[in-house]
């Protein structure tokens, strides 16, 4: 979907009580039971998640349902299976508070220098979309160059320098749990704190009056420390997501040290992850237009899933491959790349149809063709209407969010890769197939209130979601 025009920015609540009108930007205003109570389970329970799958493979070859089977019966109980687990170590804290530290000096004292040399990568100072209370923040986008520095030094320790070991990652794979934990509630708790005392752009925040709700979605929009240190660009790219592909990389060392060799299946997963991550490096400029960065606020949600949840089950795939070394068939391994380069291919053009369209304001070829729109007004929160197109050429005329389709067969080739003894390296897929339904139905929402009857015009131009014929 591209607007014509860039949108004003809505009118919200600010923090001396003034009345304002309230836009369609960011998160609810008030809650509801249903997502208070979501919001609670997911504090509550999210947490024990990432350490029952990270223990299941430590303790019981990735196997989900026999640490379950064991407490039932009594073979095992939870003091056993907690006294089993790594504690925090020395090590593990100056690997990942040095890690860290690495990640916000290449964020911060590093200004790009690869969009001098690299054709149609866009990097250096950018502008964000316009937030809601009418601030464009700028951002230095330097994510690739930071991965690329990165991985240059990962690789030169691997082969010539030998600082530490390849696999040091695995070895310390819980102890680093500990840390990446403290991270997460360490930081989200600060920028509730900030949010409430000395907030970066005060009329961008949303209060609700529930705690719980407050700390996991967030209260500002766009926390930062200085000019330049956003929390939202950097937790959400930097450590994660460049930590992605090096832990995937680790893993396969780890397979390598174990069993003489790294396994088609576990080259197959790096190999593919990895074209997930450079893609999100080198589009970090695209990403500044999101939902991530344009709706979401910064809380628990973003601050502790960006440290941890990311990063431990992500990754599951290689974590699974070190135990469990599957060896495709040729034509599998075959299928399984087919599948993720397809499902690439169909989420980044989808993504970059849309883009041309709304950079072009459709005067475009789009397969060839000049596209076809829907056109649409709406009002926006000050009252001013606006008009906009709604694209159906293209992938956007087989599917309302066929880049979702994509990005879900690539999510599937990730686990496919593990062939089909355990479920757990499918959490991925099942994961994904969840948060992207939410999402599409979440959208849709929002359209069918702001667009009305010409969003049902759009409908039933395309009338399906997902999957052509299903869904």
């Amino acid at each position: 979907m591209a607007s014509k025009s860039q949108h004003n920015a809505p009118k919200t609540k600010s923090l001396n009580g003034k009345a304002e009108s309230q836009g369609q930007w960011g998160r609810a205003w008030e809650v509801d039971w249903f997502s208070l109570a979501s919001i609670i389970f997911l504090l509550l329970f999210a947490p024990f998640i990432v350490y029952y799958f990270i223990m299941a493979c430590d303790q019981y070859s990735c196997s989900l349902t026999t640490p379950a089977l064991d407490i039932a019966t009594g073979r095992a109980s939870l003091a056993d299976i907690w006294a089993k687990t790594p504690p925090v170590t020395a090590k593990a804290v100056q690997l990942y508070t040095l890690w860290v530290s690495f990640q916000v000096l290449l964020y911060s004292w590093l200004p790009d220098f690869c969009h001098r040399f690299l054709p149609g990568y866009v990097g250096g100072v950018q502008e964000g979309a316009i937030t809601p209370a009418g601030v464009v923040n700028k951002y230095e986008v330097n994510g690739l160059q930071a991965w690329l520095i990165t991985h240059l030094l990962w690789f030169l320790n691997a082969y010539l320098l030998t600082w530490f070991s390849p696999t040091i990652i695995f070895d310390n794979w819980i102890p680093l749990l500990w840390c990446a934990n403290i991270l997460g509630y360490a930081v989200s708790t600060f920028a509730m704190i900030k949010g409430y005392l000395f907030p970066t752009s005060a009329e961008d925040c949303k209060f609700t009056g529930n705690f719980f709700y407050n700390f996991m979605m967030g209260i500002e929009f766009n926390p930062r420390v200085g000019k330049w240190f956003d929390f939202k660009l950097f937790f959400n790219g930097r450590p994660g997501i460049v930590a992605w592909t090096l832990i995937n990389l680790s893993f396969a060392a780890k397979q390598q040290e174990l069993y003489g060799h790294v396994t088609n299946s576990m080259i197959l997963v790096n190999i593919l992850q990895a074209i997930y991550v450079l893609d999100f490096f080198w589009n970090e400029t695209w990403y500044l237009k999101t939902i991530d960065i344009c709706h979401d606020h910064f809380g628990w949600y973003l601050g502790w899933g960006d440290c941890v949840w990311l990063p431990y089950l992500y990754t599951l795939q290689g974590l699974y491959l070190v135990y469990h070394p599957v060896q495709l068939s040729t034509p599998n391994a075959v299928g399984v790349l087919l599948l993720g380069l397809v499902g690439y291919y169909i989420f980044r053009m989808t993504n970059h149809q849309k883009d041309l369209f709304r950079r072009t304001d459709g005067r475009c070829l789009i397969w060839g063709k000049k596209p076809k729109a829907i056109e649409c007004s709406y009002t926006s929160a000050d009252g001013q209407k606006h008009r906009t197109k709604l694209l159906v050429s293209g992938f956007w005329g087989v599917a309302r969010h066929f880049n979702y389709t994509g990005d879900l067969m690539g999510s599937l080739a990730y686990c496919l890769a593990c062939g089909g003894g355990h479920l757990l390296p499918y959490f991925y897929i099942i994961y994904m197939t969840i948060l992207l339904t939410h999402r599409c139905l979440r959208d849709e929402h929002r359209c069918a209130n702001k667009y009305g009857r010409d969003w049902e015009r759009y409908t039933a131009a395309v009338p399906y979601r997902l999957l052509p014929g299903i869904f």
